[in-house]
């Protein structure tokens, strides 16, 4: 039974019954309610010296009194927790999200709420720490001082020819039943100032990385074949890519390295949204207009192996490299 509100009338008929003496037990009884209701009744709005006589429950100031409580600030409980503060600054500024520092708080204290917190409320701290001057949004993926609107995805791209559709690929990909699919893009930097291509593993969110010194069709097929190469055939399956141009040597990508290329529909990112995500952690380092010529293959490894290590929320907070690594092991021994 759902819990009420005590009533203006029932905390009229509490006073009159308070008058005769009748025991908090006994007024619960005749009102219909717990005996502790009455007692939590008395502790919030009673008189504050029980045995002055003079000092009797006023039911009128008692409903009054709660009506204006019901409308005051709740205090972030949480949030005087300082160990638990000190915690959640300490993992966003070693790059975990709110929803993995929530996530792994609850595997930590399953049983202790008091040691847990959400992730909504980790974006709470964060924004309004952003509001007084603070810096913690720094260390967000996107480093929104508060909370932005989405906007809508497409860039007008034409189709490349040849290309086989999204539709067409295997049903098996879309529910992650195997490992071995992959999806595929490019991040663009400075003008002239070089690229990334990622390719990211579906089932385990394993990421690879290479710089490219331009966004031609020609370097992009190479690189993907260079970091396809370290990849078990077995976990080569199938690659899904967006219509930009630079993949329109695609047939290339298949011919060395086995994988069956699919094409997304145009303006349909949420169709490679793993790659689209993983993409936006790489921008968490690499911002727009990074110039690449300036950033070593060694510092890109280094932001690879970052992700690769972090735990997921959809892995059940395993990391992408021990998951990815499992798998390459079943992949060696067949």
């Amino acid at each position: 039974m759902p819990y009420a509100q005590l009533t203006s009338e029932e905390r009229f008929a509490i006073y009159h019954l308070k008058l005769y003496g009748l025991s908090h037990r006994e007024i619960g009884r005749r009102l219909g309610r717990h005996h502790s209701t009455i007692c939590r009744e008395m502790a919030r709005n009673g008189p504050e010296d029980p045995d002055d006589d003079q000092d009797v429950y006023w039911h009128e100031a008692a409903h009054q009194d709660t009506l204006a409580r019901r409308y005051q600030p709740k205090p972030w409980l949480r949030k005087s927790n300082a160990r638990l503060l000190r915690y959640v600054e300490r993992k966003l500024q070693a790059d975990w999200s709110p929803e993995t520092i929530a996530g792994c708080l609850k595997l930590a204290h399953p049983e202790n709420a008091q040691k847990r917190v959400s992730t909504e409320t980790i974006y709470r701290w964060v924004y309004r720490d952003a509001g007084q001057g603070g810096t913690l949004y720094t260390f967000l993926c996107r480093q929104h001082k508060k909370r932005r609107r989405q906007g809508r995805y497409g860039a007008g791209r034409g189709l490349i020819p040849g290309r086989v559709s999204i539709d067409q690929r295997p049903e098996a990909v879309n529910r992650r039943e195997r490992f071995g699919d992959w999806e595929g893009d490019t991040i663009e930097g400075a003008r002239g100032g070089g690229n990334l291509t990622s390719h990211v593993e579906r089932k385990s969110r394993y990421v690879m990385v290479a710089k490219i010194a331009d966004k031609t069709a020609d370097a992009t097929a190479s690189a993907a074949i260079h970091l396809f190469q370290s990849v078990p055939c077995a976990l080569r399956q199938t690659l899904t890519l967006d219509n930009g141009k630079e993949f329109a040597r695609f047939k290339a990508i298949e011919e060395h390295t086995g994988l069956t290329i699919y094409f997304a529909d145009p303006y349909a990112a949420w169709q490679r949204g793993c790659n689209e995500n993983t993409n936006g952690l790489l921008r968490r380092y690499f911002p727009k207009g990074t110039d690449f010529r300036n950033v070593t293959e060694k510092e890109v490894a280094l932001v690879v192996k970052k992700l690769n290590h972090r735990p997921r929320k959809c892995l059940a907070y395993q990391t992408p490299h021990s998951v990815f690594m499992k798998a390459l092991r079943g992949a060696l021994v067949s």
